[in-house]
């Protein structure tokens, strides 16, 4: 409005001077500059699309990733020169199968123990019993046979107790450790982050 009326006057002391008020001229930009995911990183140079948004980012755009492992034991104890599995054990078992098909590309070794009583060769056909039982019923639950593997060790290594039948019925049993590992992105600590307890 003030143009108009500045040109309107100046038309008085200036002829030639035009009313008529033009666009600005618009730049063409030969990049895309915007930043879709809101990484901070322009997409003509984004080679991560759809960055979760807490996700720490390198310059091309991408999270950085971290891995964080979680471990699952087994630990079955059994009757003296039995191979049947108490039934108060199972829900280790079921557990453990939980644990292997969130980690799917992990695989479990059975290790199959016996108390030092009676003659080895008897004791060491036990625990591979006792393993191939546990075995079983992992595979019951679903877990592909492949993936589970058994070893009997016999009486070979026992438990040491304070007394000699404590020591035997803590060395009649199945062991085993399974560690699997999750990737996860590595997040950017803003003022609003808390802290796990």
């Amino acid at each position: 409005m003030q143009r108009q009326v500045m040109c309107f006057l100046l038309t008085l002391v200036l002829p030639g001077c035009s009313t008529t008020v033009s666009d600005p001229p618009v730049a063409e930009q030969s990049r895309d500059l915007l930043d879709q995911d809101s990484d901070g990183v322009i997409n003509a140079r984004e080679r991560c699309a759809d960055t979760p948004l807490p996700a720490v980012v390198n310059n091309d755009g991408c999270p950085e990733l971290v891995e964080s492992k979680r471990t699952n034991q087994l630990h079955i104890l059994f009757a003296n020169d039995s191979d049947v599995i108490p039934s108060g054990f199972r829900s280790q078992i079921q557990k453990m199968a939980a644990f292997l098909k969130a980690y799917p590309e992990t695989a479990i070794e059975l290790k199959g123990y016996a108390s030092p009583v009676g003659a080895s060769p008897h004791n060491l056909d036990l625990s591979k019993r006792r393993a191939a039982n546990v075995r079983t019923l992992l595979i019951d639950q679903g877990i592909a046979p492949e993936r589970v593997r058994t070893v009997g060790f016999g009486d070979h290594e026992p438990v040491p107790g304070q007394t000699r039948e404590q020591t035997n019925i803590l060395s009649r049993r199945v062991t085993a450790t399974v560690t699997g590992a999750d990737a996860g992105v590595l997040e950017r600590w803003t003022i609003f982050t808390t802290r796990n307890q």
